[in-house]
């Protein structure tokens, strides 16, 4: 990383991986190591790569000009804990049960994950950041090694389970994870390895109001490492047309909530808020750039399957939605999705069918010659990574559950079916307020058109599926 000095599990690391090469360069030469990068919150848009104007992530835009770029990813839902979930598991959250963010910690010690089956197939498995399934930071099943914060975690100094054990790290947070991943990358291995890497960034520091916004609009709870803090100044942040949504069409957007002002321009996301999230996010990028750097010195870039994503979209003031993601407008369910590994996946490669998170988990484990439980919701992404192609679905259901943490969104819980031209959003608690959408002709989801006679066909279609999508997984329509 740039004006970073090495630290001493740096130096220890490379003169372990310097001796112990040979051992390295002989682990299973038949299955692919694999490597999941899972940022929090970051927007499929945030990257260089997908046409950021000033965002610079050079070592994630390597990934994408190496390997695959999928333009159309999505999380079947926008929250960290379901989502996060769903990643581990194939499943949507009415199946595995994680459904929102309270504490779900005696639960997620119980999930099937994919790291459980690829350690019990032979892999090495290491965890390393944010479980966020709870509080409880300790060791989950499927995981050799696991390095965990607690919740959240801190920005600074935070404290970590290392194997059980409480260790009080000093440093900033991504590059304290890092350190972490090079160093289990540099071990001596006989076998493949899965490192699991769930960083903190790019989420906020200190506690928002009940209603998720910031206590000063104008400032930020984003923190970036020393090194970044002045990244983009005097950027001018570009936003999307739905940020001078007037909300007509959008009854639900529109409730009064006692205590809160009315959604608008005035309610969006701050530059503040934004440029500081990019700056989490250049560390993030710094992050990737030494675990390549660690790959190529161990000569395992090339039998490594490298991924990177995130839990959920964010929404930077669209719709008037601030510091917020739960929502199943575009912002909130669409995310990157990279994928790098040489010769199965063609340099350059850009792929436009809809994927969706809970398609890592079986897709991981045919990559490395495992078989998937049975009765995934998650279809197989290999014959994407190797060649264009017709997707794996023509539709797909996003779900999210009512909870009582933000009052914004407090009684907003929905199911929701998106195809590729249409999206279909049913809120269970709120009747008369669903919202329909032609995402070719609008593909900011500006104008509603549940009511309009002249869609009345395709509306029914679209209810039809979505009563398709839940029988299909196991879901009950609400």
């Amino acid at each position: 990383m740039k004006n970073r000095p090495p630290s001493r599990w740096q130096f220890v690391s490379l003169a372990v991986a310097v001796l112990l090469m040979p051992a390295m360069l002989s682990a299973a030469p038949g299955k692919p190591n694999i490597i999941f990068i899972l940022a929090d919150d970051v927007r499929w848009d945030d990257l260089g790569c997908a046409g950021h104007p000033f965002s610079r992530t050079p070592h994630m835009d390597r990934i994408a000009r190496e390997g695959v770029t999928f333009r159309n990813a999505f999380v079947t839902t926008p929250l960290c804990s379901p989502s996060r979930a769903s990643f581990l598991t194939g499943l949507y959250p009415h199946a595995h049960g994680i459904t929102d963010n309270t504490d779900r910690s005696a639960a997620s010690h119980k999930l099937a994950t994919f790291p459980q089956s690829l350690q019990r197939a032979g892999y090495e498995t290491a965890f390393i950041g944010k479980w966020h399934m709870g509080n409880d930071d300790s060791p989950r099943p499927g995981f050799d090694h696991w390095i965990c914060l607690k919740g959240q975690g801190s920005t600074f100094d935070p404290e970590l389970n290392v194997d059980g054990a409480a260790v009080r790290a000093t440093g900033y947070v991504t590059d304290i994870l890092t350190e972490r991943a090079v160093a289990f990358l540099n071990r001596p291995r006989a076998k493949p390895f899965l490192l699991y890497l769930a960083h903190k960034a790019v989420h906020p520091e200190t506690v928002q109001r009940a209603d998720g916004s910031l206590s000063d609009p104008n400032a930020s709870n984003f923190v970036p490492a020393p090194r970044h803090r002045a990244l983009y100044a005097g950027t001018s942040v570009p936003r999307r047309p739905n940020c001078a949504d007037t909300l007509e069409g959008k009854p639900a957007l529109r409730r009064a909530i006692p205590g809160l002002p009315p959604l608008g321009p005035a309610t969006g996301t701050s530059d503040a808020c934004i440029l500081d999230r990019l700056r989490m996010l250049a560390a993030v990028d710094d992050s990737t750039g030494d675990l390549l750097k660690a790959l190529e010195t161990n000569g395992q870039l090339d039998r490594t399957l490298l991924v990177f994503t995130s839990d959920n979209g964010y929404f930077y003031g669209e719709h008037g939605l601030s510091v917020e993601r739960r929502l199943a407008y575009e912002e909130g369910i669409r995310v990157p999705l990279l994928a790098r590994l040489p010769p199965l996946i063609k340099a350059g490669s850009v792929r436009d069918p809809m994927v969706l998170s809970i398609d890592m988990a079986p897709t991981l484990l045919e990559l490395a010659g495992v078989r998937a439980p049975g009765g995934l919701h998650g279809r197989l992404l290999v014959p994407l990574l190797k060649r264009d192609g017709r997707g794996v679905r023509d539709a797909f259901l996003v779900e999210h559950f009512s909870d009582n943490v933000f009052p914004r969104t407090q009684q907003m819980g929905y199911q929701t079916v998106r195809s590729e031209r249409w999206k279909y959003i049913r809120y269970v608690d709120l009747p008369g307020m669903d919202e329909l959408y032609d995402l070719r002709a609008d593909p900011h989801e500006m104008k509603n058109l549940i009511a309009d006679p002249r869609v009345a066909q395709t509306l029914r279609q679209m209810q039809n599926e979505l009563a398709r999508q839940l029988r299909a997984t196991g879901g009950v329509r609400k």
